[in-house]
């Protein structure tokens, strides 16, 4: 990784259009990423941090990264249909999750909309260039997805801020720069109103982070703890009372347009595990049964009732519509059918054994983590039961209480 050839790619001219810039990202990708950063391949191993920000710069400036950011900025200049195209291509193929997602898909569309000039040349190129990895401090013990009851305190003190609280299943805090933290200068009585947002450089004095190990036996969320923590006024994103307006343009950012790829991803993982199965006797045996053949036609029209509603959403966006509370809806439909996936990938690999095929084994590998993970993806960015309660109020604007 790092080799000259891929660090100085060049991307397309942006007038060449989607379908040749698709072509472009495609050859690029099937021609650079290694074999052992590809989930299918029995080399696979977990990269390190370090190859996967090289992995992501060599990224971004072969044009497959910042696509939509203006050209001021570090971006491309170029259109969701670019970006759509671009991850359908980064779908394909069974990569690494980006470690920086959150800073280039959350954080980044933030600051454009509500940062100021100072703050957007002092974060964004930063974001592109894998020079700052952030987290996401809205969660709390007490509140969850339930971001009116936050309790974390920003006190004004003169030209400074100071804060203090406790942050739960913080994402990537233990290797963040920079946390994106919302915060109230109410009361919990307040509901939505008095929260403002905040970037926070992590090593503030007073900010101490608590990995906390998951199923999967990694550490990759966190507790946050905010003692006494002074920050800048600069450190201010938006205005005052703004933040929880902020905080659902970040939530429906997260649930309708975060990770595009997903449905292409999860195709590509469902040609993973059938591939797996027919590489090994017994496994492509039980591979032909009804059942096993009901469950991957099911699981394949799921896919392509996602890929519509991700076309659907960045149609709506290139009409100038905002997505809002739709993004429940995505985000609702793609945890449920991923989780249900998993768990059907799981139970098809859970008869292999020493003596299977090596890619049969390569595949309980990868789908016994895949299980365990998916365990939280009805959970992050918004439980199952809180988009339902969106879907339910604000899209069909049921009454709360049925007679």
């Amino acid at each position: 990784m790092g080799a000259p050839d891929i660090l100085n790619a060049t991307p397309p001219d942006p007038q060449v259009g989607r379908h040749v810039y698709r072509q472009h990202a495609h050859e690029w990708l099937i021609a650079n990423l290694p074999n052992h950063m590809r989930a299918n391949q029995l080399d696979y191993r977990t990269p390190t941090l370090t190859e996967c920000r090289d992995w992501e710069l060599a990224m971004y400036r072969a044009g497959l990264a910042g696509m939509t950011w203006p050209q001021v900025y570090g971006g491309h200049g170029l259109s969701l249909r670019e970006h759509l195209a671009v991850n359908k291509e980064i779908g394909a193929l069974l990569m690494p999750e980006s470690v920086s997602s959150i800073g280039k898909e959350l954080v980044g569309p933030i600051i454009m909309a509500i940062g100021t000039e100072n703050q957007k040349q002092k974060f964004l190129p930063a974001i592109l260039r894998m020079e700052n990895y952030w987290c996401q401090g809205f969660s709390e013990p007490d509140a969850g997805s339930d971001l009116a009851r936050l309790r974390t305190r920003a006190v004004q003190d003169g030209a400074h801020w100071r804060i203090d609280g406790q942050k739960i299943w913080t994402s990537g805090a233990a290797k963040a720069n920079y946390c994106l933290l919302l915060t109230r200068t109410g009361t919990v009585a307040d509901a939505h109103r008095g929260m403002l947002m905040f970037a926070v450089p992590m090593n503030t004095p007073g900010i101490r982070v608590v990995p906390i190990r998951s199923i999967d036996n990694k550490e990759s969320f966190a507790e946050v703890f905010f003692d006494n923590v002074i920050v800048p006024d600069s450190a201010r994103l938006g205005e005052p009372d703004q933040g929880w307006n902020t905080a659902v343009r970040v939530l429906s950012i997260e649930r309708a347009t975060n990770r595009m790829y997903r449905p292409w991803r999860f195709e590509s993982e469902l040609r993973h595990l059938v591939q797996a199965c027919q590489s090994d006797r017994v496994l492509s045996a039980h591979l032909k049964e009804s059942y096993f053949q009901r469950r991957v036609g099911e699981v394949l029209g799921q896919i392509d009732n996602l890929k519509g509603l991700v076309e659907r959403t960045v149609d709506t966006m290139m009409a100038g519509q905002e997505i809002g509370t739709k993004g429940s809806l995505t985000k609702l439909y793609w945890s449920e059918c991923h989780q249900a996936f998993a768990s059907f990938a799981l139970e098809m690999t859970s008869r292999v054994n020493p003596s299977s095929s090596p890619h049969a084994r390569r595949a309980r590998q990868a789908f016994t983590a895949a299980y365990l993970f998916s365990r939280a993806e009805t959970i992050y960015a918004g439980t199952t039961e809180v988009q339902l309660d969106v879907i339910a109020q604000r899209i069909l604007k049921l009454p709360k209480e049925l007679s």
